[in-house]
């Protein structure tokens, strides 16, 4: 059995199951501020930042965030596989995706849970 050093180890099957499952807590996420948007007409910052104060809020940011990082991941990885047949391209391309998409994660959890 031969083992692909840039997948990690993973399956295509547990790939399927990552960009599916990440795009329904996305699209739970999108929806439910959709539904926000709308119950709440004229939006000011107190109820804005009285929704993002609630820890159950936080926590689902966190999880969508968590789903946008593993989704872009999933994403990004494969479109490079597929397309960038040379080997250093691929390995360049995917580590700077992969740290801009931290530096992101990380920021994302700064705003998030900063002061």
């Amino acid at each position: 059995m031969v083992a692909n050093i840039t997948s990690l180890g993973r399956s295509g099957l547990y790939d399927w199951m990552v960009q599916r499952v990440t795009a329904v807590v996305l699209a739970a996420y999108i929806l439910f501020l959709l539904g926000y948007f709308v119950a709440t007409p004229d939006l000011s910052y107190a109820d804005w930042n009285g929704l993002f104060a609630c820890t159950a809020m936080k926590i689902f940011t966190l999880m969508a965030l968590i789903s946008l990082s593993a989704h872009a991941w999933v994403g990004m990885w494969t479109i490079s596989t597929d397309y960038l047949k040379n080997s250093v391209v691929r390995f360049l391309f995917q580590g700077t995706c992969g740290g801009i998409m931290f530096v992101y994660f990380v920021w994302g959890i700064q705003i998030l849970w900063g002061q």
